[in-house]
């Protein structure tokens, strides 16, 4: 997801840092699940006015679809939803099991599933080690 994308009216990244912790960048050599050295908790970014093409270029999908709902804000919903390709990729909150198999996550997850399924899509969840296509 790029910031050619707009960005739903109203809606902000707040002191939202999942973005922070959660993928891998490889610019910094970040793991997965593990805080961005630049991350300052409740804050954000402490590099953001230089901070890399790979972070200045990504929108969550709650920042650009507006049919996804305050439930889905992931300082509320502890999941980092983004399009990849033929897939939505959601990468939870290591701290938080199981919460993306909870209502009303799996079941929007398992919907949009059935309806990428036909053009080659799925969803596919990242928490901690394990890796589950719906």
């Amino acid at each position: 997801m790029t910031t050619s994308t707009p960005i739903v009216a109203g809606r902000s990244c707040g002191t939202c840092t999942l973005c922070c912790r959660l993928p891998e960048i490889d610019e910094f050599d970040k793991p997965a699940d593990a805080w961005c050295k630049h991350c300052v908790a409740g804050q954000g970014c402490s590099i953001y006015a230089a901070r890399p093409s790979v972070c200045r270029d990504f929108l969550c999908l709650w920042m650009t679809r507006e049919d996804l709902g305050a439930e889905w804000e992931p300082a509320r919903s502890h999941l980092m939803i983004y399009g990849q390709g033929p897939q939505i990729t959601v990468l939870a909150d290591p701290d938080q099991p199981d919460l993306w198999r909870r209502e009303p996550y799996h079941g929007q997850l398992k919907a949009w599933a059935g309806e990428m399924a036909p053009a080659g899509g799925y969803v596919i969840v990242f928490w901690r080690d394990e890796v589950h296509k719906i």
